[in-house]
This record gives C-alpha cells, structure tokens and sequence, in this order.
C-alpha cells in the first residue's frame, strides 16, 4: 500500500507562470524565512542595559510644589 501524498505547499490560484518564474517566488519565500528566523534567533538575546538606547530618554519633568527639588533626585 502507498502513503498519500501530502498537500502541495504552494498553489497557483491563477495565471501560467513558467518553471524560472516558480523557481524565483519559491527562492524568495526561502530568503525571508530564513530571514526572519535569524531576526528572531537574534532578537532572543537579552538587551545589555548598556547598550539600551532608552535608557537616554528622560522621564517627563513632574509639575507641582517641589519639582524643582525632585528634578535632582536619582531616579
């Protein structure tokens, strides 16, 4: 007995395109697979505090008695 064949992946839906015109769109839709794999991989390292952009970024000043005094505190 022969196992069934699975689902194509990828279905035309309309049009004729040739062989190299498949071969381009299969190519490209590897690229960015793998592309966003590698952002993903790259992205689940942890961001050194260092390096943390937002940490330049001041808090908004406080309004009120006394802000003039806070704006000195540490944060």
């Amino acid at each position: 007995m022969s196992e069934p064949t699975p689902p194509p992946v990828l279905r035309i839906v309309r049009g004729e395109p040739t062989a190299e015109e498949v071969a381009a769109l299969v190519a490209a839709l590897a690229a960015s697979g793998s592309a966003a794999a590698a952002a993903a991989a790259a992205s689940a390292k942890p961001l050194s505090q260092w390096r943390n952009r937002s940490r330049s970024i001041r808090p908004p000043q406080s309004k009120g008695p006394g802000a003039w005094r806070a704006s000195g505190w540490p944060r």
